[in-house]
C-alpha cells in the first residue's frame, strides 16, 4: 500500500470510530427517550431533544477528524499516549450513554461525566503535544460536554 492509501484508510477509520460508537449510543439513547426520559424533571436551560444528534454528529466528525491528525504523525511516545488517551475518553464517552440512559442512574452518570470532562482535557493537552490543530478541533467537544455535565446534574438534582 502506498502511503496515500494508507493515509485514507486511516482517515476512515478515524471517522468511522467515533460516529460508530454514536450510533450505537444513539440507539440505546433514542429508546430511552420516549418513556423514561420524557417523564424526567427538566432543567429550565434543556435544550429540545432533535439538537443531540446534530451536534454528537459534528463532535463525533471533529472528533474523528483529529483522531486522524494525531494518528498520522510519525510513531512515538506521546502519540501513543495521545491514541490511549483518546482510546480512554471514548470508552468513557460511550459508557455515559449506558449508564444514563439505559441504565437510568443519574448520580453515577455525573461521576463519570466528570471523568469524561477530565478525560477529554488530558487528550486535548496531549493531542496538542503532537498536532495542535487536534487539540483545537476538541474545543467544542469539551465544551458541549461541560454543558452536558451541567445538565446531567441539573436532571440529576431535578428527579433525585
Amino acid at each position: 500500500m502506498t502511503a496515500k492509501t494508507i493515509n485514507i484508510l486511516k482517515f476512515v477509520i478515524s471517522i468511522v470510530i467515533p460516529l460508530g460508537l454514536g450510533s450505537v449510543a444513539g440507539m440505546v439513547t433514542s429508546e430511552a427517550i420516549p418513556e423514561w426520559y420524557a417523564s424526567l424533571n427538566r432543567p429550565s436551560f434543556s435544550p429540545p431533544n432533535w439538537l443531540f444528534g446534530p451536534a454528537w454528529t459534528i463532535l463525533y466528525i471533529l472528533l474523528g477528524i483529529s483522531l486522524f491528525l494525531v494518528w498520522k504523525q510519525a510513531p512515538g511516545a506521546d502519540r501513543s499516549r495521545a491514541l490511549l488517551i483518546f482510546a480512554v475518553q471514548m470508552v468513557l464517552n460511550f459508557a455515559w450513554t449506558f449508564i444514563f440512559f439505559y441504565f437510568k442512574m443519574l448520580q453515577l452518570a455525573l461521576i463519570e461525566i466528570m471523568v469524561l470532562w477530565l478525560s477529554i482535557f488530558v487528550m486535548i493537552l496531549w493531542f496538542y503535544k503532537v498536532k495542535p490543530l487536534a487539540a483545537y478541533l476538541n474545543i467544542p467537544y469539551i465544551l458541549w460536554v461541560t454543558f452536558a455535565t451541567v445538565l446531567n446534574a441539573g436532571f440529576y438534582f431535578l428527579n433525585n
